[in-house]
């Protein structure tokens, strides 16, 4: 998912979680993949990308119907979680939506709705500055597969996190995978239970 030197900063950043079901693949140069849409994910556009202290800072954009949405993802440095030796060290962090001024997401909102099999569109929005979600690293140096998901062989650039947004019964996870080389996002289903529960979510901040 990433660029050379922005590579190097974000792998840094969000290591793979070793129990991961695919091995990652160790390569010092990829090339820029084309990006492959699929029908249950909606990708974007990465207008910038900034690092500091550890933190990872971006703004993604997504036009449809002549509607651009414009929102960042802010995403904390990771910790490795290990509860004994026997345990597979996973990593996780915490992140949140932003939102920008000017953005109009009626048209990325539908777009989503339909990826994640959502069954209809929040009436009313009542605009928040900021949605907080939990993260675990999926895989690094990942390239996308044909009809959906990705593969450590061949490698490529992309980065997959698991998002959890909510707690308890309210909780919704997608997938946000990261691709900086070619800057380009994705946002992807987990499971269609979800659907309702994030749109209501993230339309108050995309």
């Amino acid at each position: 998912m990433i660029r050379r030197s922005s590579v190097f900063c974000f792998v840094m950043f969000l290591v793979v979680a070793a129990g991961c079901n695919r091995p990652v693949a160790n390569s010092q140069d990829h090339t820029a993949e084309p990006y492959i849409a699929d029908s249950g994910s909606v990708g974007f556009d990465i207008e910038s990308l900034q690092t500091a202290n550890g933190s990872l800072h971006l703004i993604g954009t997504y036009t449809s119907q002549s509607r651009t949405a414009k929102f960042t993802i802010e995403l904390d440095p990771a910790k490795t979680l290990k509860a004994d030796s026997k345990d597979v060290p996973i990593n996780v962090g915490r992140g949140r939506f932003v939102a920008e001024s000017g953005s109009d997401s009626r048209g990325l909102l539908t777009d989503l709705m339909k990826a994640l099999e959502a069954k209809k569109l929040p009436t009313t929005v009542a605009r928040l500055h900021s949605l907080p979600f939990t993260f675990v690293n999926v895989g690094d140096n990942l390239s996308q597969a044909s009809g959906g998901g990705f593969n450590s062989e061949p490698p490529g650039n992309w980065t997959a996190m698991k998002i959890f947004i909510g707690q308890g019964e309210r909780e919704g996870q997608l997938f946000v995978n990261l691709n900086p080389a070619t800057r380009k996002g994705q946002f992807s289903i987990k499971d269609p239970e979800y659907g309702d529960l994030l749109i209501a979510g993230l339309a108050k901040v995309l």
